[in-house]
């Protein structure tokens, strides 16, 4: 689904006089702005309500354009690039003298990913440089992947949105470190770790020193209904309970209601991750404003297809209920 070529010109020429442009990722919905333009840049904090110390990503056409933004590349970044790119995969190099601080948060680092989805490639063809762009949702909140999303979310805060439909894949990106201290995993995406690992060599553990990456927070993806992670086994009883004690509650699944869950909004997402992946965000959105009093949540399976959606869970129900900044 691609916009009116027009469409693209003008989310080009509003990019480069500050403007903050959003588009449609193979993942989730970004934000962009000029990445060399740090008044643009700090726009987006603002938007979002991101703390300003948080790193963004680069969106580049290639690891031609990528070469631009860092100061080396590594020969296991090339080679994950030559595989993965475009892709939902974002490589964090040590970052070029001329990159702003804006961008990396202060960090000797740069995060950079070249997205598969034609309307991001024709956008970036369009304006002929790189784009920051993290999710185009309020800092802490569900990503967005849709267009309507992110209406919801920033409104007219946004300049221009593109609307690509539905993102095919809707986990963020694999983040992996390429520095001096190895290949690390430093955040789980739509690409498991064992196909990096395959490509480029073992993955080594997380330092001290590691780089601060988009999505990290322990609590982040939020719905701002209450959110519980419940054991499988104990997702009927868990739903029961609360609908005796008259709780009206919401069920995220990837397993079908038992006859007894006639009482509570069910959603079924399972068993393949793949699907699990593509639905998870908008079904949030959907229990997220569904007027019930708790989600309860069906931990899935401990397999690494599903590594990148437990993760999201796990910090979705870490930042379930908060109070979610808004922006200004």
């Amino acid at each position: 689904m691609l916009p009116d070529p027009v469409l693209f010109e003008r989310a080009a020429t509003l990019l480069r006089a500050g403007e903050l442009v959003a588009f449609p990722t193979e993942t989730v919905y970004g934000l962009g702005a000029d990445a060399r333009n740090p008044a643009a840049v700090a726009r987006i904090f603002a938007a979002k309500g991101r703390p300003a110390s948080h790193p963004l990503i680069v969106h580049v056409r290639d690891l031609a354009a990528a070469s631009e933004w860092a100061a080396t590349v590594p020969e296991a970044a090339r080679r994950l690039a030559a595989t993965f790119w475009p892709g939902p995969l974002t490589l964090v190099l040590p970052r070029a003298r001329a990159v702003p601080d804006a961008v990396t948060g202060g960090q000797p680092t740069v995060a950079l990913r070249a997205p598969a989805h034609p309307v991001a490639q024709a956008l970036l063809a369009a304006f002929g440089g790189g784009i920051a762009a993290p999710s185009a949702n309020r800092y802490g909140h569900i990503s967005p992947t849709r267009a309507a999303h992110v209406v919801a979310e920033l409104g007219d805060r946004v300049a221009l949105i593109l609307d690509g439909g539905d993102c095919p894949i809707g986990l963020e990106s694999t983040i992996v470190g390429c520095t001096e201290q190895g290949l690390t995993l430093l955040r789980p995406g739509g690409i498991p770790a064992s196909r990096i690992a395959a490509v480029a060599g073992p993955l080594v553990a997380p330092g001290a020193a590691v780089p601060r990456v988009p999505g990290s927070e322990r609590a982040h993806y939020a719905p701002r209904t209450p959110m519980q992670l419940v054991d499988p086994g104990r997702l009927p009883g868990a739903a029961g309970m609360a609908l005796a004690e008259g709780e009206r509650i919401a069920v995220l699944a990837w397993s079908p209601p038992p006859p007894d869950a006639a009482g509570c909004v069910w959603r079924q997402l399972g068993p393949e991750p793949e699907s699990y992946a593509r639905q998870l965000y908008a079904t949030l959105r959907e229990l997220d404003e569904a007027r019930v009093t708790r989600i309860l949540v069906e931990q899935v399976p401990e397999a690494e297809p599903w590594a990148a959606i437990a993760d999201r869970l796990r910090r979705a129900a870490a930042g379930s209920g908060m109070a979610l900044p808004d922006a200004p």
